[in-house]
């Protein structure tokens, strides 16, 4: 026998065969896996790292776009950015809430990502240098990201999918925001057009990165597909995303910074030139323009905020109690 627990997991070392299997076929047949279901601590332990960098990655993610709210070129494209910044916070709530449901705090999460331990995503240590940037993180960013959730929906942990539908809802709809900058630009004035596709030329690369390493170098791909918590590996979706976006630009009238980039008709999909995998990784291990100055902000919002969580914890308290006086009395 072995101890459920809250999180459902499964305490004992030797995990024998047949529980896994059992655990296995659950998988195969498309069941949902809850909180409170049995599961191996495998499986727990690769949810929790891969939904908390998803959270992490929402909340540094406000960002290099927070830092244009104020500079944005009209009221219009401030209340969008506005906006959309905001749901980038709700969606690390929603993550943050999944992965609790697996054992782990957020206080323990955010104490990770601060000592490096837990990683982000590693586009989002490249500044926005213009207007323009914030058009390509738009397409490009959150176009990559649509790529990679949408098969997330049908995630076998059922507090993670159910999350993702509405992120994907509202990562869409920002995607097509970011591509209506662009396209302004890329109509507007020769100035404006040499703006965007100047961010294309910086943005597209660290985009193809947000797939994340080859198929051959990533370490949980083949677990993760098995257990059904992805449901495409990184170069399947990294050839969507090239697929899908190549269209898009040419449209605009941009040209991409491949000079392999073309059209195979036998395969019916893109060749596209090599990605520099040293800056992959030396992006991943801390090297990039911004990773010192992410850490930097994350760490000062979680400071500031003390104060703020310890009052809301002493609230609760204060209404825990008098809810327990109120109950007393009408004994």
């Amino acid at each position: 026998m072995y101890s459920q627990g809250l999180i459902g997991a499964k305490t004992d070392t030797d995990e024998d065969e047949a529980f896994l299997a059992a655990f296995q076929a659950r998988i195969d047949a498309e069941e949902k896996i809850e909180p409170n279901d049995p599961m191996p601590e495998g499986y727990r332990k690769t949810l929790v790292r891969q939904i908390g960098q998803h959270a992490h990655s929402e909340i540094v993610g406000m960002l290099p776009e927070g830092n244009w709210i104020t500079r944005a070129p009209s009221l219009r494209r401030k209340a969008a950015l506005l906006a959309k910044v905001q749901d980038e916070g709700g969606h690390g709530l929603y993550l943050y809430s999944a992965a609790e449901t697996l054992g782990v705090s957020r206080e323990q999460m955010t104490e990770e990502l601060l000592s490096g331990k837990a990683k982000y995503s590693s586009i989002f240590n490249y500044p926005t240098l213009t207007w323009a940037d914030i058009g390509a993180i738009g397409w490009l960013v959150d176009g990559a990201a649509i790529m990679n959730q949408i098969p997330l929906c049908r995630c076998s942990y059922g507090p993670y999918a159910r999350a993702m539908i509405r992120v994907c809802k509202e990562e869409s709809f920002h995607q097509r925001q970011g591509y209506e900058i662009m396209m302004t630009l890329a109509r507007g004035t020769p100035e404006q057009k040499e703006m965007a596709q100047d961010a294309l030329n910086r943005w597209w690369w660290p985009s193809l990165m947000m797939f994340g390493p080859h198929d051959s170098d990533s370490q949980h791909g083949d677990q993760s597909m098995k257990w059904k918590i992805k449901r495409f590996t990184n170069d399947e979706l990294r050839q969507k995303f090239v697929d899908a976006t190549v269209p898009q630009g040419e449209y605009l009238g941009l040209s991409f910074p491949d000079p392999d980039l073309r059209w195979n008709e036998e395969r019916g999909s893109y060749d596209f030139g090599e990605i520099d995998w040293d800056e992959f990784w030396r992006v991943v291990k801390g090297g990039g323009p911004m990773n010192r100055e992410r850490i930097v902000a994350r760490r000062k919002a979680w400071e500031d905020g003390q104060w703020v969580r310890e009052a809301a914890l002493a609230h609760a308290e204060k209404r825990r109690a008098r809810r327990e006086a109120t109950k007393l009395a009408a004994e």
